[in-house]
């Protein structure tokens, strides 16, 4: 799976610290923080937003992992008390201006995108008894793969409304394109073998899912020793 920085640094590709400075400057604010920027309440309020951090206090303790600097909750909150709105507004607004079709180009995409996702159509238990939902209801499940690029749909695959979302994407991956699907399709083997198969991917994880990054530890190197590393 990609580093977990990836997200900060796509935002600053389209956000410059120089971006930031004229922005903040235009204001009349002035960042003395060297170690909790405007910079690093942003990429904060980006990532507690992707990963959905319970609190501050959760974000301050899992940062760290996420290449921020270390700093105590309170932090967050007296950061973004003593932030004019005008600087945040601003930079919502620089950032639509340059989501533009030269802006994606630059990002330089290695394969187009292919969104993933599923939604469920009900109706009375009766008319689809053959799919049966909850309680009084009868239920199909269409996935559908989708080219932003074409802005069409390019797959789509119907199984009853109880089925679950997992089993289906297998087969609306394509080699050639960035897989885009929600937690729903996640599951850990499925990302073990996009690894090695070299599938490019997106894919929320789901809640009760932790990473842990190994440690080497330091050990004394014996040329006659089977063991490589600990």
């Amino acid at each position: 799976m990609n580093k977990h920085t990836t997200l900060p640094n796509l935002m600053q590709k389209i956000v410059s610290d120089e971006d930031i400075q004229t922005i903040t400057e235009a204001v009349g604010y002035h960042d003395s923080s060297r170690k909790f920027t405007v910079r690093t309440l942003i990429d904060f309020f980006l990532l507690a937003a992707v990963h959905e951090w319970k609190s501050s206090r959760h974000g301050a303790d899992v940062a760290p992992t996420y290449q921020l600097p270390r700093f105590h909750y309170s932090t967050v909150a007296n950061k973004a008390k003593e932030i004019p709105y005008e600087i945040m507004k601003r930079l919502f607004a620089l950032i639509v201006s340059k989501c533009n079709r030269k802006i994606r180009r630059s990002l330089r995409f290695p394969k187009p995108l292919r969104i993933v996702d599923s939604t469920t159509v009900t109706v009375g238990k009766n008319r689809l008894s053959w799919a049966p939902y909850h309680g009084e209801r009868s239920g199909i499940k269409l996935h559908v793969a989708y080219s932003p690029e074409h802005q069409s749909p390019m797959d789509a695959i119907e199984t009853t409304g109880l089925r679950h979302d997992g089993p289906v994407g297998e087969a609306l991956t394509h080699p050639k394109q960035i897989l885009l699907e929600d937690r729903a399709y996640f599951k850990i083997e499925r990302i073990d073998q996009f690894a090695e198969n070299g599938q490019l991917f997106v894919i929320r994880m789901k809640e009760n899912v932790e990473i842990h990054r190994r440690h080497r530890l330091q050990r004394l190197v014996s040329s006659d020793s089977n063991v490589i590393a600990d």
